[in-house]
């Protein structure tokens, strides 16, 4: 992600988290593209490209391998989840479940004081 980039997407996580507060309520992703289009006075086409590219850059980071780290926000990474034995909850028989590599994201101390 370009060094630009990062005060445009601090804006989206500060809209983000207004948003949440004030609804009360779960964003989606139309919204959350509406609240960046009014409060960075941009078109709504413009927001959806900035989200859209701003997903895309965490998603090609994570699929390398590397971790994204938003200083204040969180970081994305990627975890590995170990093969286990589970149940089939129809049958009750047990089913072997594979290895497999999960994405997560740790919540950074600005976004767990801005949420508490």
């Amino acid at each position: 992600m370009a060094i630009g980039a990062l005060p445009r997407f601090r804006l989206v996580i500060d809209v983000l988290l207004i948003s949440y507060i004030v609804k009360g309520c779960r964003v989606n992703k139309s919204e959350l593209i509406e609240a960046i289009a009014a409060s960075a006075d941009i078109p709504k086409a413009a927001a959806t490209r900035a989200l859209d590219a701003m997903i895309e850059s965490v998603s090609d980071s994570l699929k390398k391998g590397d971790s994204v780290a938003l200083v204040g926000f969180g970081t994305f990474a990627v975890k590995e989840r170990a093969a286990r034995t589970g149940r089939n909850p129809q049958t009750g028989k047990p089913i072997e479940i594979s290895a497999a590599k999960v994405p997560s994201f740790k919540a950074g101390k600005a976004l767990k004081d801005a949420v508490n």
